[in-house]
């Protein structure tokens, strides 16, 4: 089965279903990281918007939408103005669904959304992001446990490395795991993290290994360098939303009929 061809069906699927435009959709998750196993499952995001009617009514309508979540799909998306706001926080899974390689649907509206996100990304929230996040996994799922999950290192290794190269740049990170394996690393510790990814593209998602000290070493010392850096960095965040504002008013009142 031609996946992405099948995707993109779905994606039609819910435009048709939930009379909406679907302005953007990207693979976000392992798929897209490059580390998928051999059973992960799609990881589908979306950005939609609805008519300019459907906004100016009393009664709430969702913001997101709930599409398919199954053992191959886990398909869901966010309206244009969630989505926008998540931005004007500088929130960094949009910046990863922005730049991620894997891309189903895109649009020259959403071209004007990429052109205002640049000033967007804030260096303190996307290290909290990260560091919140390597944190969570090692202390459940690798701190002082004999077997672990091959996919659990990676979900604190990638999140670490990301908030290294946020660090030393200011910039949001590479989406692509390889990319972020290109920051300096011991050799040893390189070689390690190499072998282990053979290993989780070729096994099961829930598939576990005795631990690897040298990298629960590298991940728990990580960890606490970049909780430093993610308390120390100064609130970057661009608090002016004019411009998210007048790219949301473009793309809402597009073909309007009611003005």
């Amino acid at each position: 089965m031609d996946m992405k061809k099948e995707i993109k069906a779905r994606l039609s699927q819910v435009e048709k279903d939930k009379n909406v435009r679907i302005l953007y959709a990207v693979e976000s998750g392992s798929r897209a990281w490059g580390f998928a196993s051999a059973d992960s499952d799609y990881d589908v995001r979306f950005i939609y918007a609805r008519s300019a009617e459907e906004y100016l009514r009393i009664d709430e309508v969702p913001d997101f939408i709930e599409w398919q979540l199954d053992e191959v799909y886990d398909i869901n998306g966010w309206d244009l103005g969630k989505a926008l706001i998540q931005l004007s926080k500088g929130n960094a899974v949009f910046f990863e669904w922005l730049n991620s390689p894997v891309v189903y649907r895109t649009s020259d509206e959403w071209e004007t959304v990429r052109r205002a996100a640049c000033s967007y990304f804030s260096v303190k929230a996307a290290l909290r992001h990260y560091c919140g996040l390597a944190k969570n996994t090692f202390q459940t799922y690798l701190n002082n446990r004999e077997d672990v999950s091959i996919k659990k290192y990676f979900y604190a290794l990638r999140p670490l490395l990301a908030a290294r190269y946020i660090d030393n740049t200011h910039e949001p990170p590479p989406v692509e795991f390889a990319e972020l394996m290109k920051q300096d690393m011991p050799d040893d510790l390189r070689s390690s993290i190499n072998q282990l990814l053979e290993m989780k593209v070729k096994t099961g998602e829930g598939q576990k290994f005795p631990a690897i000290p040298l990298i629960n070493s590298f991940i728990e010392n990580e960890l606490k360098v970049c909780c430093e850096k993610s308390a120390a960095a100064e609130n970057d965040r661009k608090t002016d939303c004019s411009p998210l504002n007048a790219v949301y008013r473009k793309i809402i009142l597009k073909d309007c009929r009611i003005f």
